[in-house]
C-alpha cells in the first residue's frame, strides 16, 4: 500500500493475497454471479461480493494492477449471445486471461497465447448460447483502463457500465468468415451440460431461434 493508493487498508489486505492471476480467478469463482443490470467498480465488487462478466473483468484488471500488471480488457463479440469481457495479463511475453462467467468454460486461461487472436480462439468451442449454437465471432484489441483513472474506475460508487460500452465500440477483428459460420455445428449434449454446470439461469442470455 502506497501513500497515493486508491485502496484503503482493508481492501489492500484482501488484494495483497490475490498475488497471482489464478488467485484472482479463484476469488471471482467463489462469489455469486451478479444478475443486476448495473456495473460495479472493483471496490464495490469487493464490498458486495457479487460480479457479472464485465464487473469480474474490471475487478480482475484492478487486482492484477495492484500486483504490477497493466489493467487491460479484451472484448469477445458474440452472435445471438452476450459478449464476454476478459482481463488479460502477460507472463514472459505470453497472454493469459481472468474472467467471470455464467458458463464454466469461459473463465481462466494460462499465459501461453502469443496473440489476442490465439487467446480468443481458445474460447471458441466452449462459447455457445442457450440453443447450443457456437456464438463467438470476433475480438477487440486490448483496452488500457489507465485512460479512465481520472474517473476513479477502480473505486467509484457510480455505475461504470460506460466502460463496457466504450469497449464494445472499439474495432473488433473477425475470427470466422461466412463460409466457416455456415458450416458450424451445435455443441453436443456433454459439452453443453459441462458448460452450463453451476450457471445461474437468472443471469443467462436467452438466445433467439433463427426463425424468430
Amino acid at each position: 500500500m502506497t501513500d497515493n493508493s486508491p485502496w484503503n487498508a482493508e481492501e489492500c489486505a484482501i488484494l495483497s493475497k490475490l498475488d497471482t492471476p489464478w488467485k484472482v480467478q479463484e476469488y471471482l469463482d467463489a462469489i455469486p454471479y451478479d444478475t443486476e443490470h448495473v456495473t460495479r467498480s472493483p471496490r464495490r465488487v469487493l464490498h458486495d461480493h457479487v460480479a457479472h462478466c464485465s464487473e469480474g473483468a474490471l475487478f480482475a484488471a484492478g487486482a492484477l494492477r495492484f500486483h504490477g500488471h497493466p489493467p487491460l480488457l479484451v472484448d469477445l463479440r458474440a452472435w445471438n449471445d452476450d459478449d464476454h469481457v476478459l482481463a488479460i495479463y502477460r507472463v514472459r511475453g505470453h497472454i493469459g486471461a481472468v474472467a467471470k462467467s455464467n458458463f464454466s468454460g469461459l473463465r481462466f486461461r494460462e499465459p501461453i497465447y502469443r496473440t489476442c487472436r490465439e487467446l480468443a480462439l481458445s474460447y471458441f468451442e466452449l462459447y455457445f448460447n442457450t440453443l447450443g449454437e457456437k456464438a463467438l465471432r470476433a475480438h477487440s484489441r486490448p483496452m488500457d483502463l489507465t485512460a479512465f483513472d481520472r474517473w476513479a474506475w477502480m473505486t467509484t460508487d457510480d455505475d461504470i457500465g460506460w466502460i463496457a460500452e466504450r469497449l464494445d465500440r472499439m474495432h473488433h477483428y473477425p475470427l470466422l468468415d461466412e463460409g466457416m459460420i455456415r458450416g458450424l455445428q451445435h455443441v453436443d449434449k456433454r459439452l453443453y451440460d459441462a458448460g452450463m454446470w453451476g450457471s445461474d439461469p437468472a443471469g443467462m442470455y436467452m438466445a433467439a431461434k433463427r426463425d424468430e
